[in-house]
């Protein structure tokens, strides 16, 4: 299917891969596509919904400048996952409860950190440290209870999950979602403030500011959002071993049989598209290059797939990053109950109560109206089910 609809009330339209679009992300759209630093069209993927400046599942290629809120607090949020020799029939409702429980053992959530660290800290370090001394202020965000070095290999909370899924065949896969943990947050939230602060000049929002090329903060804050997505990947990386040491416990011998897909979904990187240079922002979104594997999840209810990009122009070689909030995380407590958090999460060992609530399924858009909608976008090459969710 091609682009469903098109917006033209900016300086540069707005191309949409759905039909399904709340007036406040229309809005958030046309806003973006106002800035004078925004080259050849905004792209809205299947799962947009409202954001914070810029809405969740955009695409803005912009010249000679970055808008720190579109990339986000979340920097380098992603997906990993991996195939494993497993068959269907080597896991059963036992086992995959003790790993359940070994999982929320080894991987720490929401705001807790490992003890000890578990991955070696040393290729981060020096980059940090630089960072640190030309904005101390980033040192003051991250707060006592959060040291980067024990959150590496750490899940975080929101919508963040670890999943055991079986495909198409009955294979086994393990798949998580995490970002950048704390220290990204503090890069994030520290250079959005500084770019508010420094912008001068008009602005539909000002979550829109932004620091042009040649701007006292501008290489600061590409070398600070740089090694903020390196970490995130190695975070996901870290995790995924955790995962897999946690399963090895209860399960027959096994081995990882397909190299890990590790992708951001919400980053920004040097691409040239219809003839420029641009910096590409993707807020949550993935590359969908010709040929490159991608990751899009559904809900804790619902399917996931691996994709393999189509090289498609229109989207800036982008796709969705999952299924995408239907409602609020307020609104989906007030309208959903926990009997129905356990229908619509029938069959997955995962928390079954209020605290994760807000993460019920019907929270979430249709998945395969998602993947319908992007049909020009990717295709698929495994379809997989979760049996085993654990949370952030």
């Amino acid at each position: 299917m091609p682009v469903i609809q098109e917006i033209r009330e900016g300086r540069v339209p707005v191309e949409v891969y759905t039909a399904e679009l709340e007036p406040e992300a229309r809005l958030q759209l046309v806003n973006v596509a106002k800035l004078p630093i925004v080259h050849h069209h905004v792209a809205a993927m299947p799962d947009v919904h409202l954001g914070i400046g810029a809405t969740v599942g955009s695409v803005i290629p912009t010249k000679g400048a970055i808008i720190p809120a579109a990339v986000g607090v979340d920097i380098g949020c992603g997906m990993i996952a991996t195939r494993l020799s497993l068959r269907a029939g080597d896991i059963d409702e036992p086992s995959l409860r003790k790993i359940f429980d070994r999982i929320s053992r080894d991987v720490p959530v929401g705001f807790a950190q490992h003890e000890d660290a578990v991955a070696d800290p040393k290729p981060f370090q020096k980059g940090l440290r630089r960072i640190l001394d030309k904005h101390p202020g980033v040192q003051k965000r991250i707060g006592k209870r959060s040291d980067w070095r024990l959150q590496l290999g750490t899940l975080g909370g929101g919508n963040h999950f670890i999943e055991v899924c079986l495909d198409e065949s009955q294979g086994v896969w393990v798949m998580l979602h995490s970002g950048s943990r704390g220290i990204g947050n503090a890069i994030g939230t520290y250079f959005i403030e500084l770019a508010k602060k420094d912008f001068q000049g008009n602005l539909p929002d000002r979550d829109l500011a932004y620091f042009p090329e040649g701007a006292q903060h501008f290489d600061d804050y590409v070398e600070a959002v740089g090694w903020a997505q390196d970490y995130a990947h190695a975070n996901r990386a870290e995790m995924l071993e955790l995962v897999i040491e946690a399963m090895r416990r209860h399960l027959p011998a096994f081995e990882a049989i397909q190299a890990a897909v590790n992708c951001h979904h919400n980053y920004v990187q040097r691409e040239r598209h219809y003839g420029e240079d641009v910096w590409l922002t993707r807020k949550g979104a993935i590359r969908a290059g010709k040929g490159e594997l991608g990751i899009i999840p559904g809900s804790m209810g619902a399917r996931s797939y691996i994709v393999r990009g189509k090289g498609a122009a229109a989207s800036f070689e982008s796709c969705a990053h999952g299924a995408g909030r239907r409602m609020s995380r307020n609104a989906a407590q007030k309208k959903f109950s926990v009997e129905d958090l356990k229908a619509q999460t029938a069959g997955v060992i995962c928390r079954k109560d209020k605290g994760v609530l807000d993460e019920i399924p019907g929270a979430y858009k249709d998945i395969d109206q998602v993947m319908a909608n992007q049909a020009d976008l990717v295709e698929v090459v495994h379809t997989l089910k979760q049996v085993l969710c654990v949370k952030g």
